[in-house]
């Protein structure tokens, strides 16, 4: 396995959730590694980022400031704390890693991505 999630669950609005990914080897995690969600019928959106050797986060603006990814580089791991969730935050969330571009404006785009997890489910819902 290359990069495997952990974490989703079903919550209700206004909880808090902690996603994890661990990836095998450092080959899987390139420059950065970024988390992604997918809702029904909707495309993959970037969620955050994390620049692997800076540490700088980055963030869609619709989860700034209730998200926050951060790093363990000796565990090859990378969180995501999801706080005040919403029912808009129902998706599949996806780890990336193998990040290519040598720069970080392209953090949110998918396909710099070499690695995908399999996904994890987050569902907010009273």
């Amino acid at each position: 396995v290359q990069l495997q999630a952990s974490g989703g669950g079903a919550v209700q609005p206004g909880d808090s959730l902690t996603l994890s990914c661990t990836a095998s080897e450092r080959t899987f995690i390139g420059y950065a590694m970024g988390w992604f969600r997918q809702a029904p019928g909707k495309d993959r959106e970037f969620v955050a980022g994390i620049g692997w050797s800076t540490g700088n986060p980055y963030y869609a603006r619709t989860v700034k400031g209730r998200f926050t990814i951060s790093s363990d580089n000796a565990k090859n791991a990378v969180l995501l704390q999801m706080d005040s969730l919403k029912p808009e935050d129902t998706a599949v969330y996806y780890c990336a890693g193998g990040y290519k571009a040598g720069f970080y404006q392209r953090i949110s785009v998918a396909d710099e991505y070499l690695y995908w997890g399999q996904g994890t489910q987050v569902t907010v819902s009273s």
